[in-house]
């Protein structure tokens, strides 16, 4: 398997994770105070949301280089 066709099936595959998911979340610490050797801090929990859009567009752009990025001349 060649490299284009890796890559398709990378966006392929992505995109179907992305319209099945919607998104992603991740914690995050960040560092509030620090009083001499008392250091204060707090966990955030961060999301992240992929659209619609992007997870089709990523499947649609996998499934055409898939077809018509490895024909040769």
């Amino acid at each position: 398997m060649n490299a284009v066709k890796m890559i398709a099936m990378a966006l392929i595959l992505g995109g179907a994770l992305a319209l099945m998911y919607g998104g992603f979340s991740y914690t995050r610490e960040t560092q509030q105070v620090k009083l001499g050797p008392i250091e204060l801090s707090v966990k955030e929990k961060q999301t992240v949301n992929i659209p619609v859009w992007a997870g089709v567009g990523a499947m649609l752009i996998g499934g055409a280089l898939f077809l018509f990025g490895s024909k040769k001349d």
